[in-house]
């Protein structure tokens, strides 16, 4: 195997200027650095990463944590972490904590050392709560917990902003029996959603209907569960608004297996428009999160934080949504200043 002291003597150079080389080092001179890498490139050199995290105090890692690895809205945020990290040559470690407290803080624990910095969704969590379980001046981005921590960065999605927008598009079609499929229990997504939810149809003179409040868990399965029991409701709602596009392609599933028409009898709406939302027949209404955009953000703000050390002061950001309408709500969203409204081709900023 080829080592560094092999490199250091064929280039004519120290092991130390070798390691200043792969280490990024500003002291050493282009023309060596060229000439280094072409000899370690004709040797075959390989760095060893243990040894030069050792030495530099980093390990070119990010960890992610995130609720669950499975569906389009992880697989997503984690490919625009995965971007915005491999811009900056780094790699990523991804861990699910299954929104199991324990899970969490195993996680996090077996993380410390391996990582320069953490990137935590754990809608179930507070703030504080991984605050507690986090060394201090660690970097570290948490995405949709509840509250905000004055130590981490906070990224959190418009849930109320984008269910309100989108129940009201629901009632400027007509619709006064909106039901919804909630989110997991004690989520901060799905709380938010709900109230986004409660709030339109106040707004509109209706008083939400607890029998229209349908439990849910985020997964098809319980899309699915709950649209069949919304079936036997006396008077049955016109229209489902889920808290996620899973749970909606769930319900859609069940309706057409009672034969039940979408957008005709029954108009459906979701969260997330996640990539296949579009492809779905009939086409998804939902909220769009620019879900890709949310790890990139993320990263971008985690790099931050690890560059700029005990100088950086932690921000608070909302990502903003914007409705999409498309035929399972059976019309176009009306045109609003700076929007389009063809078709639902081109999103409405809420």
């Amino acid at each position: 195997m080829v080592t560094i002291k092999d490199v250091a003597r064929e280039a004519g150079v120290s092991v130390a200027t070798v390691s200043r080389v792969y280490n990024g080092s500003r002291l050493v001179r282009e023309e060596t650095s060229r000439q280094v890498r072409a000899v370690a490139a004709r040797l075959g050199y390989v760095p060893h990463g243990g040894a030069r995290s050792l030495s530099t105090r980093r390990t070119n890692t990010i960890g992610v944590l995130l609720p669950d690895l499975f569906g389009e809205f992880f697989s997503e945020v984690i490919r625009g972490i995965d971007q915005a990290a491999q811009r900056r040559s780094y790699h990523v470690l991804v861990s699910s904590s299954h929104n199991q407290r324990s899970d969490i803080v195993a996680a996090l624990r077996s993380m410390r050392g391996r990582v320069d910095g953490l990137i935590v969704m754990s809608p179930e969590m507070d703030a504080q709560a991984a605050a507690d379980n986090l060394p201090a001046r660690f970097p570290v981005v948490l995405l949709n917990c509840r509250g905000a921590s004055e130590r981490f960065d906070t990224i959190t999605i418009a849930n109320f902003e984008g269910a309100r927008a989108m129940v009201r598009h629901l009632v400027g079609l007509g619709h006064r029996r909106i039901a919804l499929i909630n989110g997991a229990p004690g989520n901060f997504d799905a709380v938010e959603r709900r109230r986004g939810y409660r709030a339109a149809l106040r707004e509109a003179g209706v008083d939400p209907d607890p029998r229209w409040e349908l439990p849910g868990d985020f997964r098809e399965e319980s899309g699915f569960r709950a649209a069949r029991a919304l079936l036997g409701l006396d008077p049955r709602p016109t229209a489902v608004f889920a808290a996620n596009d899973s749970m909606a392609v769930g319900a859609l599933s069940a309706l057409r297996e009672a034969g039940v028409r979408v957008p005709e009898d029954v108009a459906v709406a979701g969260f997330d428009d996640i990539p296949m939302a579009r492809y779905l027949d009939p086409p998804l209404a939902s909220v769009r999160v620019d879900i890709s955009a949310l790890g990139e953000r993320a990263t971008l703000r985690l790099f931050e934080a690890m560059e700029e050390g005990a100088e950086h002061r932690p921000r608070h950001e909302t990502l903003p949504t914007s409705l999409v309408p498309r035929r399972s709500c059976g019309g176009e969203a009306p045109v609003a200043a700076g929007g389009a409204g063809a078709g639902g081709r081109e999103p409405h900023h809420v």
